[in-house]
């Protein structure tokens, strides 16, 4: 089958590129290959309590399938160019955030009009984080949630599925290119297209390298992050989350100078496990509703670090650390803080103690 554009990965990127294909013209023929599920078909069953334990499904719900990894999460989408992405460095920053406005726009017209758009304007929050040595980034956040998150997903599925021919299930292996079309072979068949778009997100940024090197494309290690994810209780972090829902705090180390920085913050949210390529790791969801709000928040506390040469692999060093922590613990190592600070491991009867 002739496409005009292939699209592989149905996530946030391959939505938005389709979108954007349709709206610049809605008579070119696009296809989007995407490995997992359609939205209404992803469910996990540690979600829907069949099981207790992450049993390694085929292809993960969390992470795979329309939507992608952002489609399950907790629809926090940040406009500024202080921390995320880097696009700014290509384009200038005033185009960056303008480009991050325009997708907030869309957003809220497929369903999230009503989320609350938070602001670090102002904030009394930075004084006090300085007075720690601490450092409290701008941004603006709308926070979605889980709930309105998924609204927003169906109803860009709504648009997209009549203009785009979107094939689930359909994991692709191997692209090649002979002149000016690119052969793309997949689990349900071979396709052709002029332009293509590779949109594979976290979970296929291994296979990207792979086809990158293989077409001659040039890539770059990305920088590390290493961390845990930290819950506690919702109340002891409210003075925080009432005013910013999604803050950066950032820290120096005064050795190594290491950048420590909490993200993807989740009031009164729960922690899930999700699957990437076998490693278990977890994340936070939190819900707009009120009715889903739990007596927890949590973050992630993360490292960060970029390696100079010969270090070239970032993707494979942060998934070998996942991997010996799961060959240690069976899957996700859980320890309660003050264990941590005992040198302790945290037992079952500790753990029956503790608020999670």
């Amino acid at each position: 089958m002739k496409y005009d554009v292939i699209i592989v990965g149905a996530g946030p990127s391959g939505i938005f590129a389709a979108y954007e294909l349709m709206q610049y013209d809605a008579g070119i023929k696009v296809a989007m290959l995407e490995k997992g599920n359609e939205l209404s078909k992803r469910a996990c069953p540690i979600n829907d309590n069949k099981i207790k334990s992450c049993i390694n499904c085929p292809t993960c719900n969390i992470m795979n399938g329309f939507g992608g990894a952002g489609g399950m999460s907790d629809g926090k989408y940040n406009i500024t160019n202080n921390f995320g992405g880097e696009l700014y460095k290509y384009i200038g920053r005033k185009e960056a955030l303008d480009l991050m406005y325009y997708v907030d726009e869309v957003n809220c017209k497929m369903g999230g009009a009503d989320a609350i758009l938070y602001s670090t304007e102002n904030s009394n929050l930075r004084t006090q984080a300085l007075r720690h040595d601490l450092h409290l980034l701008d941004a603006k956040v709308r926070h979605m949630g889980t709930d309105k998150n998924l609204v927003i997903m169906k109803n860009l599925y709504e648009y997209l599925k009549d203009k785009v021919e979107i094939i689930f299930n359909n994991e692709v292996s191997d692209i090649e290119k002979l002149g000016d079309t690119f052969y793309v072979k997949a689990e349900k068949g071979e396709y052709q297209c002029s332009h293509l778009i590779l949109a594979a997100g976290r979970s296929g940024s291994k296979w990207i390298s792979k086809i990158c090197e293989k077409l001659g494309i040039k890539t770059e290690s990305n920088r590390v992050d290493i961390g845990v994810r930290v819950e506690l209780p919702a109340s002891i972090f409210e003075h925080i989350t009432s005013q910013v829902y999604e803050s950066k705090i950032v820290y120096r180390t005064e050795k190594y100078n290491d950048l420590v920085r909490t993200f993807c913050m989740n009031p009164h949210g729960k922690v899930v496990t999700e699957n990437t390529n076998g490693i278990v790791t977890v994340n936070g969801h939190s819900y707009s509703n009120p009715k889903y709000h739990t007596e927890n928040t949590n973050f992630a506390l993360l490292v960060s670090n970029r390696f100079t040469e010969p270090f070239k692999n970032s993707n494979e060093y942060g998934e070998s650390i996942a991997r010996l922590s799961n060959m240690l613990g069976g899957g996700v190592l859980v320890q309660r803080f003050g264990d941590l600070v005992k040198g302790r491991r945290s037992s079952d009867r500790r753990m029956e103690k503790s608020f999670l």
